[in-house]
């Protein structure tokens, strides 16, 4: 990876690390499924901004496209969202980026069984117990990173767990169907359908109570929408286009540390020791896995 590539890195990590953060102060205000729908909504909107007003941007031709990516935005968006937000209503926004970035090794085990090219090896399976060990440790702990919360709710890391394992399953399709797929078509299609699905859900479900949310929470809101979900997919595009893979595996490992920080500073979240020590194993895990 270049040194160039550093500042593109940093500022990715920067935008999902603090979107985190922002999701874990809305969920007081918001129910998570009205803050998913809203945040959905917004978010395709600004896609519909962009074919608008961009003559280089046509809406997506390709029929597959339209096959492969409303399966993305149900069950690698809808799904893992609610998830994960509604996990932050038991812990801190560190301790589910901790747990997330363990997500990778979740797939390179899924794709030793389902994909011909990414078989196991010694260093992979080193690299995958140190990540799972550490999320381990996290669990067994009952780390919350909560100053109000002694022990962790275990419903908190069982969503997260779940939202892991979908988004991987996920992962190992969008390799084996949509390598050749323009990645802004498909991400304006995923977040269409998202929003779709999670907006009748959120009416019918909870309705539209909006009486608890102050200013404060409508600017987490659209930054949670803007920065975290419309403009941080397109510059994870544009890391991966322009500085391959590893760029998009090193903002992985700095978005626990960005949440871990401003979690502590701008809503008062705790930093343990075991929370120290499930990170350095994570992050050992996945140097290991990303070597080559």
């Amino acid at each position: 990876m270049s040194i160039q590539a550093l500042p593109f890195i940093s500022v990715l990590a920067i935008f999902f690390g603090t979107t985190l953060i922002a999701s874990r102060f809305s969920v007081g205000q918001f129910t998570p499924l009205t803050y998913i729908g809203l945040r959905f909504l917004i978010a395709s909107l600004a896609y519909v901004a962009i074919y608008t007003l961009s003559p280089k941007r046509h809406l997506p031709q390709d029929r597959n496209v339209w096959r492969h990516a409303p399966v993305l935005g149900v069950f690698s968006t809808a799904l893992p969202m609610t998830l994960i937000v509604s996990s932050l209503q038991f812990q801190s926004s560190g301790v589910t980026a901790l747990l997330l970035t363990a997500g990778p090794a979740l797939t390179v085990i899924l794709a030793h069984f389902v994909l011909q090219d990414e078989r196991l090896t010694p260093r992979k399976i080193l690299g995958v117990s140190l990540a799972v060990g550490g999320a381990a440790l996290l669990a067994m702990l009952g780390e919350s990173g909560l100053p109000d919360v002694s022990r962790a709710n275990p419903l908190g890391y069982i969503m997260v767990l779940t939202a892991m394992v979908i988004a991987s399953v996920m992962t190992i399709y969008a390799r084996k169907y949509m390598r050749d797929l323009d990645a802004f078509d498909v991400g304006s299609v995923r977040m269409w359908t998202a929003a779709v699905v999670m907006i009748p859900i959120s009416l019918l479900v909870v309705g539209v109570d909006l009486s608890n949310v102050n200013k404060q929470g409508y600017m987490a809101l659209l930054y949670a929408a803007l920065i975290g979900t419309f403009a941080g997919m397109l510059l994870a595009f544009y890391n991966i286009k322009r500085f391959g893979a590893t760029a998009s595996a090193m903002t992985a490992n700095l978005i626990p540390i960005v949440a871990i920080i401003g979690g502590a500073f701008l809503l008062g979240e705790t930093i343990t020791a075991g929370m120290f020590a499930a990170m350095v194993l994570i992050l050992s895990g996945m140097v290991v896995l990303n070597q080559r």
